[in-house]
């Protein structure tokens, strides 16, 4: 056997008995707070809500949380071609500006939408 596979195999082992042995510590050694208060739901700042069924969210809510998913990744797309940009070369480089346009499109888009507006 390879010294990478035995390493492998015990790291897996150690991560196995790591995890339930905190899970244990956690339940004995941590605090414990009980009461009508501590079980209520809450969520968001709100509390529970009789006929909570009838209440209605704007969807902006959402779309804005999936534009931001959206611009948030194309920074981690980024980073790495700005770290290997000069290897990558010309093609990397019209790649990007080609990455950047679709990105420019999107934002168009919900600009002319209306998406940003909270009017």
């Amino acid at each position: 056997m390879s010294t990478e596979l035995v390493l492998s195999a015990i790291t897996l082992i150690g991560i196995a008995a790591l995890v339930p042995c905190l899970m244990v510590l956690t339940k004995v050694l941590g605090p414990r707070s009980t009461g009508v208060i501590k079980n209520e739901a809450y969520e968001s700042g709100v509390g529970p809500v009789i006929g909570a069924v009838d209440q209605k969210f704007s969807v902006k809510f959402y779309l804005l949380a999936i534009l931001f998913l959206i611009f948030d990744l194309e920074a981690v797309f980024m980073y790495p071609w700005a770290v290997s940009v000069r290897e990558l070369g010309w093609f990397g480089f019209f790649e990007m500006v080609v990455f950047m346009l679709l990105l420019l499109t999107g934002l168009i888009y919900i600009l002319k939408k209306g998406v940003l507006n909270w009017r």
